[in-house]
């Protein structure tokens, strides 16, 4: 389907961009906000935390990760045959904000309970407010604009990503965990009330939020629930006891792992059904995304160590000893507590136990039972803080605005390179974009490989520019490939199968969050190689084919 000729492109992009732009914005500032925190609320046994080992909160976070685009699947699937897209975001949206609130009680079971909203108002919100989105510009006079309006956007997710850790510093240090759950189901309440207020009276929403028949090709709802969710269903039971009854342990590395990788099978079977059964129209633009999907996994996988391998890099090998000049500004402000964390020399301890870990005994006394800091214990001994002094550190979640950061800086950059390029003719396309990007980020796990070695596999604390460094690539790689893909979505998904296929992009994103949980576990001197191997094969494989992708999109849509 080629561009209509007769319609005068426009200069301006639709004014519905900037409503959906201050709701991911605000719906985003809850969802980062959490995931600044999660993984160190779930570790912390000193502030009220769940004092979780390591190896069950990367399990968890994995899981989460994973199952927040999951569900993305269904959600689509909703909203393009039966609710459309409004609806189900506001849905959504009610969902999460209750599950921000929830965590904010404490205990686990208020946690799981927490999660759970979380997921499923994800999947009810995330697909549908991206596909409405690029609705807008499937007008004659817009489409032209998509890959911008989709760069846009994403600067508005990660405005909000990068102000949220701050507040999450602020509301966690001084008043304490719950209040940060809670400011992140305000941020979401904030957003939802605009999308309600806003969408109501944009008559571009109106016309965009439009729920497409089915044809003879599409699978009925009723068919899908009983082929895929119940086989998935079935197929994670499998995937939790099988491994246990052939005395394997586990196959993916814990019982969460396996259960979810297995109940994945039926889902991908079915977009594989999908493309075995469409139409020939339909055929290669769905072959193309599919493509792409499975590509992408390794991508996500690397992307979102952000929240747990990256962090726990951040709060135990970087140097986050905090200049005094800025302690000053922060003390002068009245929000030092907020912001800093002490570490305590009146807390170093030195413990002696047998081989059986019972203490030893020193004279007539007992060596007090106690651990050095965390942070302490890759430090040089003569920079341990003395008795009645204290390091001020800055507070680990507050290095989750890093990405964001440059997400708003380098973002109207790469949108004025590709500007500069298009009027030269020398734009790559959308798939080519893609394919950079995996490029990119593969380059960007040097950076980590290089600071690994600097540290000495962990064994002294490193500069935070390393974190800077490696961010700054990532993010690079992250523009060329995120919200292009979202638009390459829009662009090649059958009109029908919008919200679907958007559900299919979340979906590798599931599968990458997952397998970034598996990776936590790896070994810091292995982790950044293979992530590295990963990206690099993954950009190999979609360079093989970008020309025949291109060629599909261009015959679909007149433009690359």
């Amino acid at each position: 389907m080629n561009v209509d000729s007769t319609v005068k492109p426009s200069k301006t992009h639709p004014k519905g961009l900037y409503l959906l732009f201050f709701t991911e914005m605000w719906e985003r500032f809850g969802y980062y906000l959490l995931l600044g925190i999660l993984f160190l609320y779930m570790t912390d046994n000193k502030r009220g935390g769940l004092n979780f080992t390591e190896h069950t909160a990367n399990d968890i976070y994995g899981t989460f990760l994973a199952l927040v685009y999951l569900t993305p699947f269904l959600g689509g699937l909703l909203a393009d045959r039966i609710f459309g897209y409004r609806r189900t975001i506001i849905v959504g949206g009610a969902l999460m904000a209750a599950g921000y609130l929830t965590l904010a009680i404490p205990g686990e079971q208020a946690f799981i309970l927490g999660l759970l909203l979380i997921i499923v108002g994800n999947g009810f919100f995330k697909p549908n407010i991206s596909t409405l989105l690029g609705n807008l510009y499937n007008r004659p006079e817009y489409k032209h604009l998509k890959d911008k309006g989709y760069n846009i956007f994403y600067m508005g997710i990660n405005v909000g990503a990068f102000i949220c850790n701050f507040v999450a510093a602020y509301m966690r240090n001084g008043f304490g965990w719950g209040w940060a759950f809670g400011a992140a189901g305000v941020g979401m309440i904030i957003g939802l009330i605009i999308f309600a207020f806003g969408s109501g009276t944009a008559q571009e929403l109106r016309e965009a939020d439009v729920v497409k028949p089915t044809t003879k090709e599409d699978v009925p709802l009723s068919k899908i629930f009983m082929t895929i969710f119940v086989p998935a269903i079935v197929f994670a039971v499998i995937g939790l006891y099988l491994p246990q009854m052939i005395g394997a342990g586990t196959f993916f590395g814990s019982a969460s792992n396996d259960a979810f990788l297995f109940a994945c099978v039926p889902v991908v079977s079915f977009y594989m059904f999908t493309y075995i059964s469409a139409s020939k129209e339909d055929k290669a633009p769905l072959g193309s995304l599919l493509y792409i999907f499975a590509v992408v996994i390794i991508f996500w996988a690397i992307f979102h160590q952000n929240g747990n391998v990256l962090t726990s890099w951040a709060e135990k090998n970087t140097n986050r000893e905090i200049p005094q000049v800025l302690e000053n500004s922060l003390k002068a402000m009245g929000v030092e507590k907020e912001f800093v964390e002490k570490v305590n020399g009146d807390s170093i301890m030195v413990v002696k136990k047998d081989e059986h870990g019972k203490v030893v005994m020193n004279g007539k006394d007992t060596v007090k039972v106690g651990e050095v800091a965390t942070y302490l214990k890759n430090l040089p001994k003569d920079q341990h803080p003395k008795k009645g002094e204290s390091l001020s550190l800055a507070n680990t979640e507050l290095f989750q605005s890093i990405n964001p950061f440059f997400v708003v800086l380098l973002t109207p950059i790469v949108v004025a390179i590709f500007g500069f390029l298009s009027r030269r003719g020398l734009e790559p396309s959308t798939p080519a974009k893609i394919a950079w990007g995996l490029f990119i980020t593969g380059l960007s796990t040097l950076v980590m490989v290089t600071a690994v070695h600097v540290s000495g596999m962990g064994a002294s604390k490193v500069s935070v520019w390393w974190l800077f460094g490696t961010y700054a690539v990532i993010t690079t790689g992250e523009l060329f490939l995120s919200p292009m893909g979202l638009s390459l979505v829009s662009k090649l998904s059958p009109a029908r199968l919008t919200a679907m296929m958007m559900g299919g992009w979340f979906l590798s994103t599931s599968i990458g969050n997952k397998l970034s949980g598996v990776l936590g576990h790896a070994p810091l001197e292995y982790v950044f190689w293979i992530n590295c191997a990963g990206a690099m094969l993954s950009a190999f494989l979609l360079f093989l084919f970008v020309k025949q992708i291109s060629k599909v999109l261009k015959d679909k849509t007149g433009a690359y």
